[in-house]
């Protein structure tokens, strides 16, 4: 499986714990999967919404295509998921639990397809992300004293 990996939330992993991913199809127009294969996307304040039992990312800006005509693509529609129906069914129970929402973790080519992985993530508190930082810190320092060492 050749996997290449566009980009990666890192803000969702410092401000979410992330309990588990999907591996979704998105569905794109013409130019927009030359904006994404060309790394012209963010996905600041992007998440999945589940509307009439169908999947939504919402906030995924992608950047026109330069050498797009009037065909280009808006930036920041909503584009549909491609899941199964059971699993967004379990997603749908899980989000309406208290504090989960749907984020995405990771957009990557897949045998040359578009991938968005999802990740169903609970907000952290403010000691939660001192903790991780701590961890973070005392990880990488262990890492210099072992390198040092040898």
């Amino acid at each position: 499986m050749a996997r290449k990996q566009l980009a990666r939330n890192k803000k969702a992993f410092h401000d979410f714990s992330v309990e588990e991913t999907l591996e979704c199809g998105i569905e794109l127009q013409g130019t927009e999967v030359k904006s994404i294969k060309a790394g012209r996307f963010s996905f600041a304040d992007a998440h999945a919404r589940i509307r009439a039992d169908e999947l939504y990312l919402v906030g995924l800006h992608v950047s026109e295509y330069d050498h797009g005509n009037i065909y280009n693509h808006h930036p920041t529609r909503e584009r549909r998921l491609l899941a199964h129906k059971q699993e967004i069914k379990r997603l749908r129970r899980r989000v309406t639990e208290k504090g989960y929402t749907l984020l995405p973790i990771s957009v990557y080519l897949n045998n040359g397809l578009v991938k968005v992985e999802l990740g169903l993530c609970k907000g952290k508190k403010l000691h939660d992300k001192r903790e991780a930082i701590k961890a973070r810190d005392l990880k990488r320092e262990q890492a210099r004293e072992m390198k040092g060492n040898l």
